[in-house]
């Protein structure tokens, strides 16, 4: 049996695809109603006149059937403090089935060198606390725990009465 990975840019195609891998991902995370996003959200911030996020699909071909295994979808941020982007790794999800072949990391890899390629110094996500198969995975790469900053976030009414507070309207 021949295996072969095979990482490449989504394109409008893969949205149906990458929405299916947010809502298992959710799943995963013991948040399955959580997602909101449609398909046209992705194809409006991923692929539209405004691009908000980048992906990377991986498909792994066994013999000759090719089948979407995982994908990572990232954003660029800015520090103030370096004076440069970042790279902010919003989702990086693999199927079940296809885990502990090396996707994963071929996927965090591929993120990472694009980071350096176009020169940020910075290359950042989040991992829930309890999900220690993939801190233990993240540490085995390099990656630390920032243990002085905690995340913060508005949402849902929260952020609307917190908007309407502008003076400018």
């Amino acid at each position: 049996m021949q295996t072969d990975l095979n990482l490449r840019p989504a394109t409008p195609s893969d949205v149906p695809q990458i929405l299916a891998f947010i809502r298992a991902l959710a799943a995963y995370e013991r948040e399955p109603d959580a997602v909101l996003a449609t398909e046209a959200d992705l194809l409006r911030d991923g692929f539209g006149e405004t691009k908000r996020f980048h992906c990377i699909i991986a498909d792994l071909t066994i013999d000759t059937h090719t089948t979407p295994a995982g994908f990572a979808l990232y954003f660029y941020n800015y520090s103030t403090w370096r004076g440069h982007a970042g790279i902010y790794l919003e989702d990086l999800y693999v199927s079940p089935e296809h885990r502990g072949k090396g996707i994963g990391k071929a996927l965090l890899v591929r993120v990472a060198a694009l980071a350096v390629a176009e020169g940020c110094p910075r290359y950042e996500w989040s991992v829930l606390d309890w999900n220690q198969p993939s801190i233990d995975f993240y540490h085995s790469l390099g990656a630390v725990m920032k243990t002085e900053w905690k995340g913060m976030q508005v949402s849902g009414e929260a952020l609307t009465a917190l908007g309407a507070q502008s003076k400018e309207k």
